[in-house]
C-alpha cells in the first residue's frame, strides 16, 4: 500500500514509537502505534516523551563522554559544552528533528523523539505481522500520547487497517471533541478508555483537565453501541479508595448489561517511565512510591466483582 509511488502526497502524523508483539492493549498479539501530543498532564504518566506534539531530545547523561560532537552539528544550539567541559542539553530550545546530533553520537547517549510517518509507511510495518494477528485474534492499537490529537490521520490509518482485515483498537483518555472521537469510532473495533478519577476537581489536580468532557464522550460511545473496555490506572493513596471505586462503578452501572461494555481493566502503577523524565530534563511529579500490593489489587478487584462487573488486573 504505497501511495507515494503513485505520486500522491500523503497525510503525515508525528509518531514516537511503534511497538510490536504487545499482548496487553487489546485482544491477541498487537502492534502499538504511539501518537505524539496529549492534552492531559497525568502526574504518573509513563510516556512523558509522548506529551508534547514536537520533536524532543532525550539525553542519557551516564552514557555521554562529553566529546562535543553534537555541539558542532546542532543548527539551533541545543547542545553546549560547559566551562567544566560537560555536555549540557537546553530542553527549552525546540528541536528541529534533524537528528544530526543523534547520528554523530558514538555512545548512543542522544535520541530524538518523534518522527513524521505516512499511512503507507506505518502500514508496511503493521502488515509485517498480519499472520500473528490472524492466529491470535490480534491487530493494531493506536495510543500515545493521545491518538485523538491527530484525529484525521488516526481515522485514515484505522480505515486502512480495516481494509486489510486487521482488527483495530485505540487507547484514549477521552478528552477530545465529540465529533473527532465519533469519526474515529467508525473504524475502531475496541476502545480502551481511561477513567482516572470520577471527581472532576480531583481529576483536574491530577491531570490538568476536568473530566466532564471525558465522561460525556464515554457515555456517547456506549450509547452508540461501540465496544468499550474501561481502564483504571491505580495509585495507592490517590485513586484506590473504596469511595473512588464505588463512584466509578455507580457511573458505569447503567451500562453493565450492554453487550458493547467489555468490562474493566485495572492498571497498577509502575515505575517504567521514571528514567525518561530525567532524560527529557523534567522532574518526576510523583513523590514516594504509590505502588499497590497484590493484596491491595485483590481487594479492589473484589469490590468491583461485587457488582457483577467483569474485571481483570493487567500486570506488566
Amino acid at each position: 500500500m504505497n501511495n507515494m509511488s503513485a505520486g500522491v502526497i500523503e497525510r503525515k502524523a508525528l509518531i514516537f514509537n511503534v511497538q510490536k508483539y504487545n499482548i496487553y492493549d487489546g485482544p491477541g498479539v498487537r502492534t502499538l502505534v504511539f501518537f505524539k501530543g496529549c492534552p492531559l498532564r497525568c502526574k504518573w504518566c509513563s510516556n512523558p516523551e509522548g506529551l508534547e506534539a514536537k520533536y524532543q531530545v532525550m539525553f542519557k547523561k551516564d552514557l555521554c563522554i562529553d566529546c562535543g560532537a553534537c555541539v558542532s552539528v546542532c543548527p539551533v544550539n541545543i547542545h553546549t559544552i560547559s566551562r567544566e567541559s560537560k555536555h549540557e542539553v537546553n530542553h527549552n530550545i525546540d528541536c528541529l528533528g534533524c537528528r544530526k546530533c543523534e547520528q554523530v553520537c558514538t555512545q548512543s547517549a542522544l535520541s530524538i523523539v518523534g518522527e513524521m510517518k505516512t499511512i503507507s509507511e506505518l502500514m508496511e510495518i503493521i502488515e509485517e505481522d498480519k499472520s500473528f494477528y490472524d492466529l491470535s485474534g490480534g491487530g493494531v492499537t493506536l495510543g500515545g500520547g493521545e491518538v485523538t490529537r491527530q484525529p484525521e490521520f488516526a481515522a485514515n490509518l484505522l480505515m486502512a487497517c480495516k481494509q486489510e482485515g486487521i482488527n483495530t483498537a485505540i487507547e484514549t483518555c477521552g478528552y477530545a471533541k465529540k465529533e473527532s472521537i465519533l469519526h474515529i469510532a467508525e473504524f475502531t473495533d475496541l476502545f480502551l478508555f481511561d477513567l482516572k478519577h470520577i471527581d472532576s476537581e480531583r481529576h483536574y489536580q491530577l491531570t490538568g483537565v476536568h473530566n466532564e468532557r471525558i465522561l460525556e464522550n464515554l457515555k456517547e460511545l456506549l450509547h452508540r453501541r461501540h465496544d468499550v473496555k474501561i481502564r483504571m490506572p491505580l495509585l495507592k493513596g490517590i485513586n484506590d479508595s473504596q469511595e473512588e471505586i464505588d463512584g466509578i462503578v455507580k457511573f458505569l452501572m447503567p451500562f453493565r448489561d450492554y453487550k458493547n461494555f467489555k468490562g474493566i481493566d485495572l492498571l497498577p502503577y509502575h515505575k517504567l517511565g521514571v528514567n525518561k523524565y530525567n532524560q527529557l530534563g523534567k522532574e518526576y511529579p510523583i513523590e514516594g512510591d504509590p505502588s499497590l500490593s497484590n493484596d491491595d489489587l485483590d481487594r479492589i478487584e473484589s469490590w468491583i466483582k461485587k457488582y457483577d462487573f467483569p474485571v481483570e488486573v493487567i500486570r506488566h
